[in-house]
């Protein structure tokens, strides 16, 4: 959703970097261009002008002075000023001292609501809470079996009864102490547009239930118009916070940069994907990092915590070091790797990482990753152990199989060994290793003799791009000598 906006901001710092002085005119410049990209992002124009004085109060006032590299300092200030205007900290969840903790889902028809609401259930289970989900969209078709249906694949209970909404959430707050649960989601009624039934509906529900957390659903894409219906939500029930749904869309994003400012209201959770899973605590600083392309590495961190296995990730490691990884080693790799979402994502949360993936087609690129999966699911166990096995017959089938060309087979299988070269010389050179062990012998002083560079070993200077993720090598290429040693 940021991408635009990203782009148009590592320019601007960029150029900013490489200024040596910045006084009143630089300072008007880069504010300038700050603001076109802002407002070309559909952000409010109230929250561009308190930005951007904030930025010129700072910046031109003592805390650029003496500074030895001010561009700098004014890259740490945009930074700090957006994170403000994000909300400043992350919003701390409490619950209820006398359980179950009510949370009421607010927001118009088609924001989002019912699949929030799940993803909230699976969010709070992941914590150890024991959620519940209350159905009291009685107005919307199927709405309640929805409900139930991501309910069961969370394996979260939901209650629902086809009577009016207040009797529903007093008896699912009832059913929910009964059943020991300590938190209970509430699911309302939307309208495509505010207006005084669904309020009154929605108050009476508020009065009824006295919810601990009142938590207003806005779609990301709907720009500024999002900034109006938080205000009028938040004129009836006194919001607690906002759920920011389908940030991963195209749109441009300026509710995300609106709403904390103009509305008052923090933004708790944003929804970044279709999956029960792609729920998160809003983390102001780390968005703002994003947005000027300076990546996530928290999140990166925490996604890579929660998505691999520690023990097996480091028996992998183990093996490839000692030269014993196969190509079944590597599939789980890829396979874990996948699991933090798509690769293009991920890789934006690397430093530096966004400017490089801007024209990278996502949807291309996990193609690449499915021939090079089908690949190596072609192949037998003995050959996923032993690549050298393949020959051009054995390669003719996989291909057939995987759907692919010869060469593509070719390159997997040559780029794979030139790769478990590198890392069993890589484990060779540690502590212990046999190229440790030599080092005191031989000729003392001097350089030791080069080995002449083979036709392997001057391939891998042309980067381990493995099939599908780089060119393909044209034709099918010779047939690879085997069994080739596996220590």
């Amino acid at each position: 959703m940021f991408e635009g906006l990203t782009s148009r901001f590592e320019g601007i710092l960029r150029r900013a970097r490489s200024r040596g002085r910045l006084g009143p005119k630089e300072v008007e410049d880069l504010l300038r261009e700050i603001r076109l990209a802002l407002l070309e992002a559909d952000v409010h124009l109230d929250v561009v002008r308190i930005f951007l004085e904030r930025i010129r109060e700072r910046a031109l006032g003592t805390e650029l002075s003496g500074v030895l590299n001010p561009g700098q300092q004014v890259v740490k200030i945009v930074l700090e000023e957006l994170t403000l205007i994000l909300g400043g900290e992350t919003m701390k969840f409490t619950y209820a001292a006398k359980p179950p903790t009510v949370v009421l889902l607010a927001g118009l028809q088609g924001s989002g609501k019912t699949t929030t609401a799940a993803k909230l259930a699976r969010w709070f289970k992941s914590r150890g809470r024991n959620p519940m989900l209350v159905g009291v969209d009685l107005q919307r078709p199927a709405a309640v079996a929805q409900l139930e249906t991501l309910g069961e694949r969370i394996g979260v209970p939901v209650f629902s009864r086809p009577t009016d909404p207040v009797a529903v959430v007093v008896a699912g707050r009832a059913e929910a102490s009964r059943l020991g649960r300590d938190v209970v989601i509430l699911d309302t009624a939307g309208r495509l547009a505010i207006d005084d039934e669904l309020m009154e509906e929605i108050s009476g529900i508020s009065a009824a239930v006295q919810p601990d957390h009142t938590l207003l659903v806005v779609d990301s894409m709907m720009g500024q118009d999002a900034v109006n219906v938080a205000t009028a939500f938040h004129e009836r029930l006194n919001l607690d916070a906002v759920v920011l749904s389908k940030l991963d869309g195209d749109a441009r994003g300026g509710a995300a940069l609106s709403v904390r400012e103009v509305v008052g209201c923090p933004i708790a959770f944003a929804s970044t994907g279709e999956g029960l899973s792609d729920l998160d605590l809003f983390h102001p600083h780390r968005m703002a990092s994003r947005i000027l392309g300076m990546g996530d590495v928290e999140t990166l961190i925490e996604q890579v915590e929660t998505t691999y296995d520690r023990e097996q990730a480091e028996n992998a490691a183990a093996r490839m070091l000692e030269g014993r990884f196969t190509l079944d080693d590597f599939l789980e790799q890829i396979h874990q790797l996948r699991r933090m979402g798509p690769l293009s994502s991920v890789m934006k949360m690397v430093p530096g990482m966004s400017q490089q993936m801007a024209g990278v087609d996502e949807a291309l690129d996990e193609g690449r990753i499915d021939r090079l999966e089908g690949i190596i699911n072609s192949m037998t166990p003995a050959e996923r152990i032993d690549p050298g096995l393949i020959d051009g017959s054995r390669r003719l089938r996989i291909a057939t199989g995987s759907g692919t060309q010869p060469s593509d087979v070719t390159q997997l299988v040559r780029q794979f060994r030139e790769m478990h070269k590198m890392m069993k010389k890589m484990g060779g050179r540690g502590p212990g290793g046999r190229s440790s062990k030599r080092r005191g012998k031989g000729r003392r002083g001097g350089r030791p003799p080069m080995a002449e560079p083979t036709g392997s070993d001057r391939s891998v200077t042309k980067g381990l791009s493995l099939p599908g993720l780089g060119d393909a090598t044209e034709g099918t290429g010779p047939d690879l000598p085997g069994p080739w040693p596996l220590d």
